[in-house]
């Protein structure tokens, strides 16, 4: 089994916003593979289904975007899941500009809040991910706003493509070798 997490925080107020392209993209990939991420359980909303031959846990922590570890280390204990083999997640990235993708096989934080904490309770930084980007905080912007701030109208068609390709990037990570997804999907970087 296969945990796939999209990261993001919870309620209304969050929705579409920048740092919620994890539970986005998460979404895409549940609405193409027909599961129903609506039981909650690990602190999270989760989905059981199979995608690509492979049994899967879709995962969006409700613990707040800083806390996501929690969620996820429950979710990978209870399953008995190696995170470095059977886990990938799915994130907002600041360093990639709108809509760009990149998918890679471990690695630091990055100063991604959601990342450190899936680092610190995984023990491990050793986890596929896929990255999408959601563009530069602009000059004289506070992190924290830009971050959770919304797309301007404009850029939401590039977002959602990206989001549906974060997804089949995710899938394909469950058959596929990480270079032949990174071929794929950083193509165009």
């Amino acid at each position: 089994m296969y945990i796939i997490a999209g990261l993001g925080n919870p309620g209304r107020k969050y929705a579409h916003t920048r740092h919620n392209a994890g539970y986005e993209a998460i979404d895409r990939l549940a609405d193409q593979h027909g599961i129903r991420i609506e039981t909650e359980k690990f602190k999270a909303l989760t989905g059981t289904g199979v995608i690509n031959g492979q049994k899967v846990l879709l995962l969006k922590p409700l613990t707040y975007m800083n806390a996501s570890g929690e969620s996820v280390r429950a979710a990978c204990d209870f399953y008995k899941i190696n995170p470095e083999e059977e886990f990938l997640v799915l994130y907002d990235d600041i360093s990639l500009p709108p809509g760009q993708l990149r998918v890679r096989a471990k690695g630091s934080a990055g100063g991604h809040n959601g990342i450190k904490s899936l680092i610190a309770h995984l023990g491990t930084q050793n986890f596929a991910r896929v990255k999408i980007g959601v563009g530069e905080k602009p000059q004289g912007y506070d992190l924290a706003d830009y971050v959770l701030s919304h797309f301007p109208e404009e850029e939401w068609a590039t977002m959602t493509d990206a989001f549906s390709r974060a997804a089949e990037a995710a899938a394909m990570l469950l058959t596929e070798d990480v270079q032949t997804v990174m071929n794929q999907f950083n193509a165009h970087l």
